[in-house]
């Protein structure tokens, strides 16, 4: 008996990110396959670093480690404040320097072309080059030049790339969303602004787009900063939490599915 391809889309969302290893981390426990995945910005770094074949715990460790100190690398401000060499370098590094199409899980990447306004897919070259693109947030980073494109956040078009997990060939979706806004947050800094107004419109976009996955993950990270890498193994912990409430829904969508090829 045939079973389903299980794709997941992971959502943008800057250190609420984190919360997507918590999910992996339950699907692997509970015995559920993922055989495809899509991310946007922290997603994909996500995503990548998991089907570079890292051990769930080793990227638990790597992650409590993870602060913003290893990837800032100002600039004197043109297109951007954080130049990003230092983080392609350590993407580069985490992921053995492989290609996407290396992977041992199919992974496509999403990003932002700046001057087209159109999603571009990754699913084949250099990891670092398309995590780099993807990461990019929009008055942050310089944007990643690239095939001659110039290529920003992959959440600024998609931030939950779930119709790109199903053009992959996924028969069961499953959707994590990091998307919630931390209300009433301090803002004192330029770069405060700029992730609290992209956070608030990627929220929009989320809220206003019929996500058609099969089961939608949620977990409850709106309390931390999409900024501060300071509380990342809670951030995990609720992506654990969330998968858990839903284990019995996904299980019961595969047996579904089975019984339908069935028929």
């Amino acid at each position: 008996m045939r079973r389903p391809k299980i794709g997941l889309a992971l959502g943008s969302g800057g250190a609420r990110g984190f919360a997507h290893l918590g999910v992996i981390k339950v699907l692997s426990d509970e015995g559920v396959p993922v055989d495809l995945l899509a991310g946007s910005s922290m997603g994909a770094l996500v995503g990548c670093f998991y089907a570079a074949g890292h051990d769930l715990n080793r990227l638990y460790q790597i992650s409590a480690k993870f602060k913003r100190k290893y990837y800032l690398d100002f600039t004197v401000p043109k297109m951007g404040f954080i130049a990003g060499n230092r983080v392609k370098e350590l993407i580069r590094v985490f992921t053995h320097g492989k290609r996407l199409e290396d992977l041992s899980i199919p992974v496509s990447v999403v990003a932002t072309d700046l001057m087209t306004g159109e999603k571009v897919i990754f699913t084949k070259g250099p990891i670092a080059e398309a995590v780099r693109a993807s990461i990019s947030i929009p008055g942050i980073f310089v944007p990643e030049k690239y095939d001659g494109k110039l290529l920003i956040d992959g959440g600024v078009v998609d931030r939950l790339p779930v119709s790109v997990v199903r053009e992959m060939g996924a028969d069961i979706v499953i959707a994590v969303d990091v998307s919630n806004v931390k209300r009433n947050t301090e803002i004192t800094t330029i770069y405060d602004v700029i992730m609290q107004s992209i956070d608030i419109m990627q929220m929009e976009l989320v809220a206003n787009r019929v996500i058609a996955s099969d089961v939608i993950l949620r977990p409850k990270v709106e309390m931390y900063s999409s900024k501060a890498f300071t509380n990342i193994g809670e951030i995990i912990r609720k992506g654990e939490e969330e998968a858990r409430r839903n284990i019995d829904k996904i299980h019961e969508l595969i047996r579904n599915w089975k019984e339908s090829q069935d028929e």
